[in-house]
């Protein structure tokens, strides 16, 4: 009996091809729609569905490949007697190859004026339906559903008259995978119109970026996978202009330096370092912005990635050659500025889309047999409950300078303390046990600079002995969600030192 193929594509690229092969190799080609016109079109002989079916494609091709003289020759044992005797008995004729790919469901509603309709025609039922069914009897079916894997089919079907279990095996995986990142799109999509905001069952799926060299440490294995319709503001979509590959801990640090950078609007560069900020700066041009976060702490900053928010020109370039780098990321670079960075053979140079400052929907973080999910803390300055707690008002230079370190400390693995001048951070305090440790620690790197700045804490005080540090060092000003049962303690003693004190109502955690 001669062999068939059922060949049924949205995406075309390479099916004329791969059917002329099958044709050669003597298969009878099964199609549909637009996939059977495209290849009579190229001279193929194929056969049309509904002659095996005995019934033509209803509801606007809705129905067409639902029907037993299709799953049937999918889905039979074709060395069991019984099967074989039921498809005697109604005339079904085995299918050996299949290769379908579904409707475009996420470019569909990637576009931004997709509407309902739109979407709900684009889920593919009759698709995913002949997918499941060839990939479940892999033992007897060969199911492609990616046009990358022909070429290996076709070897060897030319050397041995058919494909491996191993290799029918692992495409009946790839059609799993596949259909289940499908219908996780869909069921997203469906979800949030529904307005569900935490369903019974959450499925999300990812596609592989890259495969890394190894993970956090040289022993552990790793891979980058971006999410699709994700953020266009995210390490995940940016284009790597010049430089080696991103390891793990560099799109861990770059990930923490863009989520930093777009929290300003004027010209801003920020440096970090194990997904801390160790320099923040501003100014009124990018250069400037640069040298601030360069100033706030020039051993720190070296092997760091550099987050900027407006074009690097080329004297930007000329500052960030002079130093060593991991990474540097902007909208975009001047040629001459390209011309200069290059020179360096291994920094990585990346664009992202400053254009669309899309967030994710949902944060998530996988944890020992689960994931926690959460929105992304967008909570900024000015939703924020202001109140001065305090005898004195902030000058606005203090309001200037709690502004900036509000926006940075919320980065900041808490307990965290961050201390800035009006345009750059001048102490960051990370990742403490207790909160006055963490002052401690961005006060002593202040030092002589902390006289006349501003303190910004992630959470509040539990007692007063930040504010004692504080006024010691010279804080001028202290920014704080307040809330503590001892907040009275804290505003006498800021006011005894003649600190102002602004609470915010808003905590802002990072672990």
């Amino acid at each position: 009996m001669k062999k068939r193929a059922l060949l049924s594509v949205s995406d075309k690229s390479g099916i004329l091809e791969f059917a002329q092969e099958l044709e050669q190799l003597g298969y009878e080609l099964l199609s549909t729609g637009g996939t059977m016109k495209h290849l009579k079109d190229n001279g193929v002989s194929v056969t049309a569905v509904d002659e095996i079916t005995g019934f033509p494609e209803i509801m606007e091709g809705r129905v067409k490949t639902l029907n037993p003289m299709i799953h049937g020759g999918l889905l039979a044992k074709q060395d069991d007697p019984g099967h074989q005797a039921q498809m005697e008995e109604h005339g079904i004729q085995p299918i050996d190859v299949v290769c379908v790919n579904l409707y475009p469901f996420k470019e569909t509603i990637s576009k931004p004026d997709v509407t309902e309709d739109d979407a709900i025609e684009n889920i593919d039922i009759g698709g995913p339906a002949m997918l499941r069914a060839s990939a479940k009897n892999h033992a007897y079916v060969t199911v492609i559903v990616d046009s990358t894997d022909y070429e290996d089919v076709l070897k060897e079907l030319k050397a041995e008259g058919s494909t491996t279990l191993p290799t029918r095996r692992r495409l009946a995986a790839k059609v799993f995978r596949h259909t289940a990142a499908y219908d996780a799109l869909i069921s997203g999509y469906l979800t949030e119109l529904a307005g569900e905001q935490f369903p019974e069952q959450v499925t999300y799926t990812y596609e592989l970026k890259q495969p890394l060299r190894y993970g956090e440490n040289p022993h552990q294995q790793a891979a980058f996978y971006s999410r699709p319709l994700g953020s266009d503001f995210s390490i995940a979509y940016a284009e790597q202009l010049h430089g080696k590959e991103l390891s793990y801990n560099n799109i861990q640090d770059a990930n923490a330096a863009i989520q930093i950078v777009k929290e300003f609007a004027e010209p801003a560069a920020v440096a970090v370092k194990h997904m801390n900020p160790c320099g923040v700066g501003t100014g009124k041009t990018i250069a400037e912005a640069f040298s601030k976060a360069y100033e706030a702490d020039p051993v720190s900053i070296f092997g760091g990635i550099i987050a900027l928010n407006k074009e690097v020109d080329r004297e930007t370039a000329a500052q960030l050659a002079d130093i060593f780098l991991e990474i540097v990321i902007a909208p975009s670079f001047t040629e001459e500025a390209i011309e200069t960075l290059t020179k360096k053979k291994n920094i990585r140079l990346l664009t992202i889309s400053f254009e669309q400052q899309k967030n994710d929907q949902w944060n998530t973080v996988s944890v020992e047999g689960g994931l926690l999910i959460q929105q992304p803390d967008s909570y900024g300055f000015e939703e924020a409950d202001i109140k001065v707690a305090t005898d004195r008002e902030p000058t606005e230079a203090e309001w200037n300078a709690m502004k900036l370190g509000w926006a940075v400390v919320k980065h900041v693995k808490s307990n965290a303390i961050v201390v800035t001048d009006e345009h750059m951070t001048i102490g960051v305090g990370a990742g403490q046990m207790n909160r006055v440790g963490a002052a401690n620690i961005a006060l002593t790197q202040a030092g002589e600079r902390a006289k006349g700045a501003a303190l910004a804490s992630d959470a509040f005080f539990p007692m007063d002995d930040t504010v004692e540090a504080a006024a010691k060092a010279g804080i001028t000003a202290i920014i704080q969600p307040g809330g503590s049962v001892k907040d009275a303690d804290s505003i006498k003693k800021a006011n005894d030192y003649g600190i102002t004190m602004v609470f915010t109502g808003v905590r802002h955690f990072k672990h």
